[in-house]
């Protein structure tokens, strides 16, 4: 248990480093490139999300068009 703690501190610890490096790279403030992060990860889920729901109305509306037809067997 204590090596998954000091993995979880590894990670918190050289985290914020990729953020930080990156704005001082382009000169701003870092909590904007977090938010600018945490607002990105909002938008791709909602995004995804989206495209799972436009796939499944049209899998609905293909299943509504193309009826199955009865064979000649069923007669």
């Amino acid at each position: 248990m204590v090596w998954i703690d000091s993995l979880r501190h590894f990670f918190e610890k050289h985290g914020f480093a990729v953020s930080s490096r990156f704005a001082d790279k382009l000169g701003i403030d870092v909590s904007n490139v977090r938010i600018f992060f945490i607002y990105i990860s909002f938008i791709t889920l909602g995004f995804s999300f989206g495209i799972y729901l436009t796939l499944a109305f049209l899998l609905r509306l293909k299943d509504m068009v193309y009826t199955k037809r009865r064979s000649v067997f069923d007669l």
